[in-house]
């Protein structure tokens, strides 16, 4: 399996040194080594010094993912979320022999994305359409593939798009193939989308494993709650909540529609609706955080402070109002 670069990830002049390259990279690498130990497996990684785009990556990946069995491999952009119906895929991959298969969604306003084109009853894909201007079909590319390693063969180690170069040349050559993903998808690389996206994954959480979302006189709605966190009396949460590991929510506080990231304090009577806090991140006591305010990590709102759509840059204490959406350096 390979985790895809975000599609629209901007290109950085020199991104081997680039630190706002490298953090991510290490942050995800040490969270990858935690779940390792932690589910008892072996998680290989293979990282750019370049950008590589969408097809380059498998490129250089080539001797991790071609192992000589001819046995297909999954390609997942990791800004995606969604139910992961992996076994069906197998099984779709395997009935119709084609080279790759890509999972679509049906989306309602289709002029908005590159729409994919197939036959209605084999799932063969015929052509792509960029942003129709009229109506061609409602199914757009989710980012879930299931690719054949003779796939490789079609690509060079430089930067690629698989979706514009790659996958229309095996379309030509009649060997991809598009399976109609089930439930809930969403593109989160934006905050608003993730917002979203967290309501979508808590509203299919209530139907698979409802255990899992926190319950009582406190909670409103769909929320989730990590086991070590704490809420404090008189609170209440929801809905649309997710609470992460460590997590400490004092008295009186409100949550609604956002996310409070491992290691957040969030102190008595506080408000926050719509937005996100970030690790290790506190909101101070009577604060007012509203309107997609994003606070980066270890960001600290000084006490009755209002954040009306602030995306707080990490290690900045916000000691004055945020009165119009602004990025805060």
């Amino acid at each position: 399996m390979l985790l895809s670069p975000d599609r629209g990830s901007e290109r950085c002049g020199s991104y081997r040194s680039c630190p706002s390259h490298q953090l991510p990279a290490r942050v995800m690498l040490n969270f990858l080594k935690d779940f390792e130990s932690k589910l008892g497996i072996k998680i290989t990684c293979s990282q750019e010094t370049e950008p590589m785009g969408t097809a380059g990556p498998l490129a250089l990946a080539r001797d991790k993912l071609d192992d000589g069995s001819g046995e297909p491999f999954f390609v997942l952009n990791s800004d995606v979320i969604s139910e992961y119906p992996f076994a069906e895929l197998i099984e779709f991959h395997k009935s119709h022999g084609g080279e790759a298969t890509i999972m679509v969604t049906k989306v309602d306003e289709p002029s908005k994305y590159g729409v994919v084109v197939t036959e209605e009853e084999t799932g063969k894909v015929e052509r792509f359409v960029e942003k129709p201007k009229v109506f061609v079909g409602n199914k757009i590319n989710a980012g879930i593939y299931l690719l054949s390693p003779s796939v490789l063969d079609r690509i060079e180690l430089k930067p690629t798009s698989i979706e514009k170069e790659v996958f229309p040349r095996i379309a030509a050559d009649k060997g991809l193939f598009a399976m109609v993903l089930p439930g809930f998808w969403m593109d989160i690389g934006q905050p608003r989308d993730y917002i979203t996206g967290l309501r979508l994954y808590l509203e299919s959480l209530r139907k698979r494993a409802p255990a899992r979302l926190a319950a009582g006189a406190h909670v409103l709605g769909n929320v989730l709650v990590h086991e070590t966190a704490t809420i404090g009396e008189g609170c209440l949460i929801g809905p649309d909540v997710a609470v992460g590991p460590g997590c400490v929510v004092e008295a009186g506080v409100r949550l609604s529609r956002c996310t409070v990231m491992r290691g957040a304090r969030v102190k008595k009577h506080a408000c926050i609706s719509g937005s996100i806090v970030g690790w290790h991140s506190t909101v101070g006591k009577w604060a007012r955080v509203e309107n997609m305010t994003i606070l980066g990590e270890d960001v600290h709102v000084c006490d009755e402070v209002y954040s009306n759509g602030g995306v707080v840059l990490p290690h900045k204490e916000i000691k004055s109002s945020i009165l119009k959406p602004e990025i805060v350096m």
